[in-house]
């Protein structure tokens, strides 16, 4: 077991953490959740003695008879690795990417003197085809850029289990999977939890998850623990109105007050795009891979249509086509009438009219301009008005922010404070399509509740037109008028949304919405399961 007791942090004396007491025993989960900011990864990186620099400690984490906060720096790595594994969120940052996944794995074991480098790479290769990742199709030669994202995240579980930890943190493990790579990777660690009784502590923001997965709970709010307890218990009462408050923003819908007006305002008919595979000999050409195979549909103006499907499907590329970043073998897609001639540049007068916001805001911005340079970013694409500032401004006031936060670095914001900039970036053009890529995937219940709202309200204000391509089914079912489900390059199923979540059709729709989380019914009285998010 560690317990953790009292357990407080500060950074250049500015208190972050207050008196954080939980404990967690072997074989089981302890869940925690909260909102970004609210100190839950930092809470993990203090039990590791990984706090950023001009941080203090105090209080206690005792595992067996060791204090960890009180270990020299010699005696924590030592600790980290062998009896503490960490999962990070992002596992291409995690991993290193001129590295083999093989050398990877096997480092934290010769670096702890468990193995000489060749007997390494063996057990390397044992903990591989544990988490799912045989000899025969991901040899210990694969880097990690040839991997998908559930795949990288495998091979991060590998190395946090190599040398068999007493605890497993896994700090928001499956953010960005789509949800039945989310299920496989959540069924890996309980599975791992139960054969090997470790601990595992798990942050995340989405209830659903921990509800499925942790026998305890707690709720942190401003780096204190509000509220802990067996987890249904906690769930079946919410005493703290914090927690209740997450509980609501997990299931929130927005009002739907647009409504979509006749005749498409974007038209994709046919649309084929093929990739050449490597040759498998020297004169011989093997057929090319079809990513989107004749796909077909239309967006009407007003409308928001929601597109969903795992990941590899086919939706990005699909995506990039729409957007004129991609060229096609076949097909044609139409903007108001115009065609969008893929892979060749847009018309000024186009490109105004369709607009972005991708999954990361932080990485889709230069970090060394202004947010005023980074919202006006769009102008030199679609050419600058007069009125660029008073544009500028405009854009900011409509997502919720001030005028002046235009003279601001994009590194002062917080996580849902930079979508909703990515927002006014969009909004700069004035177009008539937005495409919104995982726009709200990686945002807190409470953030993304309050981004889908303004998306609502935009909608209503500016008849915006939108195309939402997100894994998260909750946020689609919530936001959009007809939903799409793609698989393999096709798409398999379509219809208004209430229709096709509520009654799908397709066997492979039907086992998306079976692998969503979702709090178990009547946890709240209420009678009915909820997802999470």
């Amino acid at each position: 077991m560690i317990a953790v007791e009292g357990l407080s942090l500060a950074i250049h004396g500015q208190p972050i953490l207050r008196d954080v007491t939980f404990r967690v025993a072997p074989g089981k989960v302890f869940g925690l959740v909260g909102e970004s900011g609210s100190g839950k990864s930092l809470t993990a990186l203090a039990l590791l003695q990984l706090a950023p620099e001009g941080s203090t400690l105090s209080g206690r984490a005792m595992m067996g008879d060791t204090d960890l906060l009180s270990l020299p720096e010699r005696g924590m790595c030592a600790i980290r690795g062998n009896r503490i594994g960490m999962i990070f969120q992002e596992p291409m940052t995690a991993l290193n990417p001129v590295q083999t996944i093989g050398e990877q794995v096997a480092e934290t074991l010769v670096i702890h003197g468990r193995a000489n480098r060749h007997e390494a790479l063996a057990m390397a290769r044992e903990r591989l085809d544990r988490v799912g990742l045989p000899a025969a199709k991901f040899p210990l030669s694969r880097y990690p850029h040839a991997l998908s994202g559930g795949q990288r995240q495998r091979v991060c579980i590998a190395m946090a289990i190599a040398l068999r930890p007493e605890l497993l943190i896994a700090d928001e493990p499956t953010t960005a999977l789509d949800v039945t790579t989310q299920a496989q990777i959540l069924d890996l660690l309980k599975e791992l939890v139960e054969q090997e009784q470790m601990g595992l502590l798990l942050i995340t923001h989405d209830l659903a998850v921990v509800a499925g997965m942790a026998d305890d709970l707690a709720v942190m709010q401003q780096g204190r623990i509000v509220e802990q307890g067996p987890t249904e218990e906690l769930f079946r009462h919410m005493r703290h109105p914090y927690t209740r408050q997450l509980f609501e923003a997990s299931g929130h819908r927005p009002p739907q007050t647009a409504v979509p007006q006749e005749g498409p305002l974007l038209r994709v008919h046919g649309v084929i795009r093929e990739y050449p595979r490597p040759r498998a000999a020297l004169l011989r050409r093997p057929p090319p891979f079809r990513a989107v195979n004749e796909v077909s549909f239309d967006i009407r103006r007003g409308e928001s249509l929601g597109l969903v499907g795992e990941s590899g499907c086919g939706k990005s590329t699909l995506t990039r086509a729409i957007l004129g970043l991609e060229p096609l073998q076949g097909g044609e897609i139409r903007l108001d009438g115009e065609a969008v001639h893929a892979g060749e540049p847009m018309p000024a007068h186009m490109r105004r009219k369709m607009q972005v916001v991708f999954q990361d805001p932080y990485g889709s911005f230069n970090p060394r301009h202004r947010v005023r340079r980074l919202i006006a970013e769009p102008f030199h694409l679609a050419g600058r008005p007069d009125d660029a500032g008073a544009r500028i401004d405009a854009a900011l006031e409509a997502v919720g922010l001030r005028p002046s936060d235009a003279d601001r670095f994009i590194h002062e914001f917080s996580g849902g404070q930079r979508q909703r900039i990515a927002i006014a970036r969009a909004l700069i053009t004035r177009p008539e399509l937005i495409i919104l890529d995982e726009a709200v995937s990686a945002l807190d219940v409470r953030v993304r509740a309050q981004i889908l709202d303004l998306l609502a309200a935009l909608r209503a204000e500016f008849g915006l037109t939108y195309l939402f391509i997100s894994h998260d089914l909750s946020v689609v079912r919530s936001i959009t008028d007809r939903v799409m489900v793609m698989k393999a390059g096709e798409i398999v199923e379509q219809g208004p949304t209430e229709a096709v979540f509520g009654a799908p059709r397709h066997a492979y729709t039907q086992m998306l919405i079976a692998a969503a989380p979702v709090i178990p019914a009547g946890w709240r009285g209420d009678g009915e399961a909820r997802p999470g998010g």
